[in-house]
């Protein structure tokens, strides 16, 4: 039998993700527990399927985990501080040579009601009514704003040029409040869309643009899933109550459409992708916090500490003392996670919680090589790929338009989903359990469970999303409490 180098070995790694953890990519470390505003949760990419979009790429990485609609007064700001960013590698090298980079920046107003003759501060963001239209912020009393910019080649020393918006010119772009409740904003889903914006890419043709809160799109069994699994892995699925732990959850979005010919190298139709934030090193408190200098001071280089690709890698995968190592490590240096998929124990744990589902028998898994590691031959590996984990699109598969998705992609011949990227009714524990537990070995006696429905037992497919732009649907309000 062929020995797996180490490199290679790293593909068990990610295709056994998905099968449990905390909301794909929620608080997957302990280091970035203390850091919930950079903690990134999922990362999608596919060829946008809304009508009259062929040819384009949406991108979306998702910030901030298990945001409740009620989190008041404060909200679910992004760091100021901190940089947001998705990186594009389009000739299998492992590193980046497209990054867009996020930079956001909020601004206090300072609005005071005169109480007995006095003009005191309000404690709340907001004095009135917001919206609909994305100018109608006189009654908010904090705003954020954000500038966009595309890196060619290194992240940190590459040519940096501005998006700017098509309407003009501008390159800094309104940033909605979250979705406080309906007396504040009444018309939230309208004005949310007010902040979709037409962008000129520099070097590229125009794209679209928008970053704000949305429903969370990731749906898990997460409660009984982490109880070591007490839940029935041969469903049924939707049982009542509803099995999505996270169905009353919000996230922070940052999602960008680009012409897909703006993304790809000379030499290939797919490229990779991952999203990061960084800090930078230092962050001193402020013994005399104020609005102007702020609760902390921040200096030195930016430090990466969350990354996300493929679901659920760091949470099932990566051994508690390397997680946030994982976290500041770049594709390129993959192969020093090699030895916790040496001998995978996830299936062995399926196998011991449920006998009724053997693990796979051969070792080591070359069935699991290809999906993440280097792209799957003939379908999303590009030519002369370095082994590295990071989603990877195949650019020159149509979309498959909305209503006619397979939630379980690729492994039901629904070529235009996951791992060929991740679109958002992807069901993607479901396919991974599959796979782990030997879906493609394609033999009864060495993986008994690779033919069997493995479900965490909650649903997702297309229907729970819109199908434009920027396609995950209106978070859920604070008020009514429902």
């Amino acid at each position: 039998m062929k020995t797996l180098t180490r490199g290679a070995l790293f593909a068990a790694i990610a295709i056994t993700l998905p099968i449990i953890g905390s909301a794909s990519s929620h608080r997957e470390a302990p280091f970035i527990t203390e850091l919930p505003k950079v903690d990134g949760t999922d990362f999608y990419m596919f060829n946008s399927y809304e009508t009259s979009r062929e040819g384009f790429v949406t991108l979306i990485a998702n910030y901030i985990p298990l945001q409740d609609g009620y989190g008041g007064p404060n909200y679910f700001q992004l760091d100021d501080a901190a940089i947001y960013e998705i990186h594009i590698d389009n000739n299998g090298d492992a590193a980046e040579d497209i990054t867009f980079q996020f930079d956001f920046s909020s601004t206090t107003k300072g609005i005071t009601l005169p109480i007995d003759g006095v003009d005191v501060a309000i404690p709340l963001k907001q004095a009135g009514g917001i919206g609909p239209e994305a100018t109608d912020t006189d009654n908010l009393n904090v705003t954020e704003s954000y500038t966009v910019n595309i890196v060619r080649g290194d992240r940190r020393t590459g040519m940096s040029e501005a998006l700017s918006l098509v309407a003009d010119g501008s390159t800094t772009f309104a940033k909605p409040v979250d979705n406080i409740g309906n007396k504040t904003l009444p018309e939230y889903a309208t004005y949310a869309n007010n902040h979709i914006y037409d962008v000129a890419i520099p070097g590229c043709s125009d794209g679209r643009l928008f970053v704000g809160q949305r429903k969370d799109p990731f749906v898990v069994n997460l409660g009984e899933t982490f109880d070591l699994i007490n839940t029935n892995p041969l469903g049924p699925e939707n049982e009542i109550p509803n099995q999505d732990s996270l169905a009353d959850k919000n996230v922070t979005t940052l999602a960008i459409e680009v012409p897909a010919n703006c993304l790809i190298g000379p030499d290939s139709a797919i490229f990779g992708a991952w999203t990061t934030a960084s800090v930078r090193q230092a962050r001193v408190i402020n013994p005399s916090p104020s609005a102007e200098v702020g609760a902390a001071v921040s200096g030195g280089a930016y430090t990466q500490v969350s990354r996300l690709s493929a679901p659920l890698v760091n949470e099932v995968v990566i051994g508690l003392p390397d997680k946030d190592k994982f976290n500041h490590s770049e594709p390129a240096n993959d192969g020093q996670f090699a030895t916790y998929v040496t001998n995978p124990t996830l299936p062995a744990l399926i196998e011991l919680l449920y006998p009724i589902a053997p693990a796979p028998t051969l070792f080591p898994r070359t069935d699991l090589v290809a999906a993440f590691l280097t792209g799957v031959d003939g379908l999303n590996q590009p030519p002369n790929v370095t082994a590295s984990e990071m989603m990877r699109l195949n650019t020159e598969i149509p979309a498959v338009p909305a209503g006619s998705q397979n939630r379980l992609g690729v492994i039901e011949g629904d070529n235009a989903g996951f791992p060929n990227g991740r679109r958002p009714g992807d069901d993607v524990v479901d396919i991974a359990l599959r796979v782990v537990m030997g879906k493609l070995i394609g033999d009864a006696q060495i993986a008994p469970a690779g033919e069997a429905p493995l479900t965490d037992g909650a649903f997702v497919d297309d229907s729970f999303f819109d199908a434009t732009f920027p396609y995950l649907v209106t978070p859920l309000p604070g008020s009514p409490n429902e």
